[in-house]
């Protein structure tokens, strides 16, 4: 029995079915096209209009939708093509440094002014400027526990042993050397969102990688 037969001979049908039935017969208004004619849908701006405009309009609003979705993708995609090639830059200019002192300004002079970041510290672990051990184990064995990098807010007390007085109200914390003997990269945003434990790794690891190789060569032991 068809839809038209249910209607002709008075069946009760509720709109479920009718809606069920029309999705299992999507030729339905090609068989029957005056029916199309005759249908008038209820529109919040526009009064009564057909079925053909309300499909219409529905289509533009899913073209202007997948629109807004690709720019925005496309977007992202040149930011981080550009944020890819800031560090591409960075591991290289790293590589050549002869002293500590390059390293360290090398590092702001990136961080803080191609990625927009508010701050940047590195605390070596070894030589004259050393962090503390017993600021080592704090965080080593407070924020290292897992893994070699740490994204997220600090408490005021370690903030200030990393970074002083500068902004860093989100950080990202990496542990340097295989096993974490060499120090310590601390860099601080001041949108307490931007570094969380979610973010992608990939670039920021390589960084810590490449300071891996560098550290041991400038270090006074």
């Amino acid at each position: 029995m068809d839809i038209t037969t249910a209607y002709e001979s008075e069946e009760l049908i509720d709109a479920e079915q009718v809606a069920a039935y029309l999705l299992e017969n999507p030729d339905f208004f090609v068989q029957f096209p005056q029916i199309v004619e005759k249908i008038s849908i209820p529109h919040a701006h526009k009064g009564s209009i057909s079925l053909v405009e309300l499909q219409s309009e529905q289509l533009r609003k899913k073209v202007r939708t997948l629109s807004l979705k690709l720019n925005q993708l496309i977007t992202i995609a040149k930011q981080n093509e550009a944020i890819y090639r800031v560090y591409a830059d960075l591991n290289l200019r790293i590589l050549k440094c002869t002293n500590l002192d390059d390293l360290k300004f090398i590092l702001e002079e990136v961080i803080q002014e191609n990625l927009q970041l508010a701050s940047v510290t590195l605390k070596p672990f070894k030589g004259a400027h050393a962090l503390p051990e017993i600021q080592q184990r704090l965080f080593i064995e407070k924020r290292f526990k897992r893994h070699r990098f740490f994204f997220g807010r600090l408490s005021e007390h370690e903030r200030k042993l990393l970074f002083n007085d500068q902004d860093a109200n989100s950080v990202a914390l990496l542990l340097i050397g295989d096993l974490g003997e060499l120090g310590i990269l601390a860099i601080g945003s001041k949108d307490p969102g931007h570094f969380n434990p979610d973010m992608d790794t990939l670039l920021i690891t390589q960084l810590q990688q490449f300071l891996g190789i560098l550290l041991p060569k400038l270090l006074t032991y």
